[in-house]
């Protein structure tokens, strides 16, 4: 199938994290601004979690399109995770034998930390999921009660820690991401690029210091 071997080539790999990204990008996005409705008050954020619940009714069942989400999402981050890891084995085929001495010129920190931040925010996924999600790790889970997983989940100054390393890491992951999005793009230039570092820089530190607000909010007492 030509879908196949267009992914086996490096354009299409780089093709297929470019619209991953988006994707994760988007949920990124979209996350933040819904955990937002922490400062409004358990009301607020419970109502926003119900409501989720219920997105597509009456076609779909209770928390059918919430799942579907879930899988868009599932299949976006493995495919994402994939095509970086054989993009990394392509570029190490194509130079086997290792500079002497490497020199950081074009690159930044963000891209020299892109795959060892990518294996954090994954680590961080799965424990998210365990712990606001399904409350396998959590140490008092309450399903319907959002509001109160958080609160109690982030009084543990070792859980809350946790999260801000990974927000940063992934502040990180977002501002590369964004970056290389709009380069494969062609969108490059010395004006381009000026407005594309703006626009990834923004974003980034957007999502990061939103996503930090939520543990130092609970743990400074800001929200109890």
């Amino acid at each position: 199938m030509w879908i196949v071997d267009f992914f086996r080539s490096a354009l299409g790999k780089k093709a297929v994290m470019a619209v991953t990204g988006v994707v994760l990008f988007g949920f990124v996005l979209g996350h933040m601004i819904g955990n937002l409705k922490l400062y409004q008050g358990p009301e607020k954020l419970n109502g926003y979690a119900a409501a989720l619940r219920e997105v597509g009714a009456p076609f779909l069942a209770h928390g059918e399109a919430l799942w579907i989400a879930r899988l868009v999402l599932l299949a976006a981050v493995v495919l994402h995770i994939l095509a970086a890891w054989q993009l990394t084995l392509i570029n190490r085929r194509a130079r086997p034998v290792a500079y002497v001495k490497q020199v950081s010129v074009a690159s930044t920190y963000a891209s020299r930390t892109m795959r060892w931040g990518g294996v954090i925010i994954l680590f961080f996924v799965v424990y998210h999921l365990l712990h606001l999600t399904f409350g396998s790790v959590h140490p008092d889970f309450r399903a319907e009660d959002v509001y109160r997983n958080v609160v109690v989940g982030f009084q543990n100054p070792v859980v809350s820690l946790f999260y801000m390393l990974a927000q940063l890491a992934l502040g990180l992951h977002l501002y590369h991401g964004l970056w290389s999005f709009f380069q494969s793009l062609g969108m490059s230039g010395p004006r381009l690029d000026v407005l594309r570092r703006r626009f990834a820089v923004l974003f980034a530190l957007v999502i990061t210091a939103g996503n930090l607000s939520f543990p130092l909010a609970v743990l400074s007492g800001m929200v109890s």
